[in-house]
């Protein structure tokens, strides 16, 4: 017998030639093939998903970022704004006092005044403002402590403010305590 398939004498009907691949083992070929082809594909859109992922959070991180350095002074503004409630307490105190102001009652409200005046510019340098409280109330702004009859004034309108109101940039610090008119 010859080792050399080339010179090989055909055989029996039902065995096949060595090198010869049957019609069964070339259609399993064709099901790995599409397999792995379908299992590309997933591993391509999983690929997708995560780098899509991966992107979404990095943008995501990058905004809470740049939120946090641009809210930074929030908090210590915050802690801010009873100093500021007192040092005005102080000076409408200094304004009332009745009889005849000496010089050194002068001199402490004009000291409170510069005092006041150069806080409230160091705030608004810093994107610090007084929230408005004329005119309509706002729920965004104002907080309604109370509501009174007013007859100079219009339904929903500002009659008094208890306690200013300040902003930092968009966000509301603390909303002005006001007391609105309300109809008969």
């Amino acid at each position: 017998m010859n080792d050399n398939p080339a010179n090989a004498e055909p055989q029996e009907e039902g065995v096949s030639l060595e090198n010869q691949p049957s019609a069964p083992e070339s259609g399993n070929d064709g099901s790995k093939e599409a397999e792995l082809e379908a299992k590309i594909k997933e591993l391509e859109d999983s690929y997708l998903r995560v780098h899509a992922d991966f992107e979404n959070t990095k943008k995501r991180l990058e905004r809470e970022k740049f939120q946090a350095l641009e809210y930074a002074y929030e908090k210590i503004a915050k802690d801010l704004l009873p100093i500021v409630d007192t040092l005005e307490i102080a000076l409408k105190s200094a304004n009332e006092i009745s009889g005849e102001e000496s010089e050194l009652q002068a001199k402490f409200k004009e000291g409170l005044e510069l005092t006041l005046d150069n806080f409230f510019k160091v705030l608004q340098r810093h994107g610090i403002e007084m929230i408005a409280c004329e005119g309509e109330f706002d729920p965004h702004l104002h907080e309604c402590i109370m509501q009174v009859p007013s007859p100079s004034h219009q339904e929903g309108e500002i009659v008094q403010v208890f306690q200013k109101g300040y902003r930092y940039k968009e966000r509301v610090l603390r909303p002005a305590m006001v007391s609105i008119a309300k109809s008969n």
